[in-house]
């Protein structure tokens, strides 16, 4: 492994893990000491990360932790959406699908549902099976690993992305692509709704998601199903 990429993925697991919390300047003399590589691949690691909007890097001040802000968040979420309900619907065209109806299985009984969802993403990926999707796709997986951390320290709202996950996955299965966007949305916006409570301290409301657009009213029955 080449320097630049184990800096890029060291850093980049700890700032997803909010090990390096928002914010946080990357100094580049004690980064390059404490993870072991020199300060050229570092930088490459950094400009890397910057590309994910994972660090901000401002002329004459250095390489920060991007913050995280509600409106980056919705914009983040809005490009989930476009993305992730064209690729459940691409995965519910394929022959593929089935793959989905064993993954939900697993969803169900799995002890540890983290693992399980990470596999949901990659396989979405493999089956929707469109190279620039999958590139753009992969952009946004580490902000959206990275925004998931502090949900997961629900119980409750683990219980329940896994109950929408499953929905997603039984409809891909099914083959019924309307259903596996709609229960790709309802996740999404239940999921930015999450966030936004935990970064202003209360739930997107009336006006906010008007102007936004970002959160549907959807009926979660029909989102979800009889699970």
């Amino acid at each position: 492994m080449s320097q630049s990429l184990k800096a890029y993925e060291q850093l980049r697991e700890e700032i997803v893990a909010w090990d390096l919390s928002p914010g946080t300047h990357l100094s580049e003399v004690l980064l390059a000491e404490r993870l072991g590589v020199s300060r050229t691949p570092l930088r490459e690691a950094i400009q890397r990360l910057a590309r994910e909007n994972l660090v901000r890097i401002t002329p004459g001040r250095g390489a920060f932790v991007t913050d995280v802000s509600l409106n980056d968040v919705t914009h983040l979420f809005q490009m989930r959406e476009a993305l992730e309900t064209y690729a459940a619907r691409l995965c519910a065209r394929s022959a593929e699908r089935g793959a989905f109806a064993a993954l939900a299985d697993d969803l169900a009984t799995s002890a540890d549902a983290s693992a399980s969802i990470e596999r949901m993403d990659a396989l979405i990926a493999e089956v929707a099976g469109n190279p620039y999707l999958t590139e753009s796709l992969a952009l946004l997986r580490g902000q959206v690993r990275r925004l998931r951390q502090p949900a997961r320290r629900s119980p409750e709202r683990l219980a329940d992305a896994t109950r929408e996950h499953i929905a997603i996955c039984r409809a891909i299965a099914d083959g019924d692509e309307d259903a596996a966007a709609t229960a790709v949305v309802f996740h999404i916006g239940v999921s930015l709704n999450t966030i936004a409570s935990m970064l202003v301290g209360g739930p997107v409301t009336g006006a906010d998601m008007q102007r936004d657009g970002a959160l549907r009213k959807i009926d979660a029955r029909r989102a979800v199903g009889d699970l």
